[in-house]
Parts: structure tokens; C-alpha cells; sequence
């Protein structure tokens, strides 16, 4: 994984504290159901001993997955940004033109997307085609259920 990782000071406060916790606190569990189900005997035929050790091998991956993305974070200082055009970490409002439907996202790393935050990556398919937009600008985004139209009405920070 390499390139740069924007984000803003909280997206990487959170960021640090689940790395944290996974090398602090997750991977001793896992270590201890490895040690509990090697105990049990053979271990070829030891459900728990291959789920633990597979569980094991996730959390490495996510270790060193969040490991390289905060040695590539940079982070975003929105008092500094042109609100002219958005971008990462703008907030904005959209119209859906279709549905006649006003939404309001903020413009995020895919590290910090939330849609129930309405906290939408800029990697996806309508974050990628919001960036650098003015307001008025309509823009097409072709989406899993299909090509959306957005007009941007507003871009708030």
C-alpha cells in the first residue's frame, strides 16, 4: 500500500487508538485462544487451534494495513482550505437530481468514510467526481445501482 493518506486530526486520533488496540489488547486474545486450543491436544484436527491462528493472521493483516497508512497520513488543516471548489475534508451539499433530494456529506479518506456519519471517501465513485467542483457544478457518477446526477448546491467548510 503506498501513496498518501489526507485525513483530518480526528480521522487519525481513531486511526491510532484501534491500531493501538490491536496490538495491545487483540492480538494478546488471539494469542491466548492459540495457546488454550494448542493445549487441547493433536493439532491437526483442532477447529479452535486453525480458527484462532487464522484470526491471528487478519489482525497481523490489519495491523500492518493501519501500520502503513499512518506512516503515509497526512493530515488535512481545514482552516487553510479554498472553499471555492471541494475537497478533502469540505463539507457539501448536493442535490440528487433525480430524486429531487438535497444530502449533505463531508469529503473524507476512505480511512475515515462513514455513511452514517455522512462522512463519504473520496475514493468512491461520487467522492471522486465532488472533488474540485464549484458550486452549480453538475457532475454524473456512475454507482453500483447505476448512474446517479448531483448538482452542488453549497460547499460549507
Amino acid at each position: 500500500m503506498s501513496g498518501i493518506f489526507y485525513m483530518s486530526k480526528e480521522g487519525l486520533e481513531k486511526l491510532q487508538e484501534e491500531l493501538k488496540y490491536l496490538k495491545f489488547v487483540k492480538r494478546k486474545e488471539v494469542a491466548r485462544a492459540i495457546s488454550e486450543a494448542r493445549e487441547k491436544g493433536d493439532l491437526s484436527e483442532n477447529a479452535e487451534y486453525h480458527a484462532a491462528k487464522e484470526e491471528q493472521g487478519h489482525v497481523e493483516a490489519k495491523i500492518s494495513e493501519m501500520e502503513s497508512k499512518l506512516a503515509n497520513a497526512r493530515i488535512m488543516d481545514d482552516r487553510q482550505m479554498d472553499t471555492s471548489k471541494a475537497n478533502i475534508l469540505s463539507t457539501v451539499e448536493v442535490l440528487n437530481v433525480k430524486m429531487n433530494k438535497k444530502m449533505t456529506f463531508t469529503l473524507v479518506s476512505e480511512a475515515e468514510a462513514n455513511l452514517k456519519e455522512n462522512k463519504l471517501s473520496v475514493s468512491s465513485p461520487i467522492g471522486k467526481v465532488l472533488l474540485g467542483k464549484s458550486v452549480g457544478d453538475r457532475v454524473k457518477a456512475l454507482t453500483p445501482g447505476g448512474e446517479m446526477e448531483f448538482e452542488l448546491l453549497k460547499i460549507i467548510a
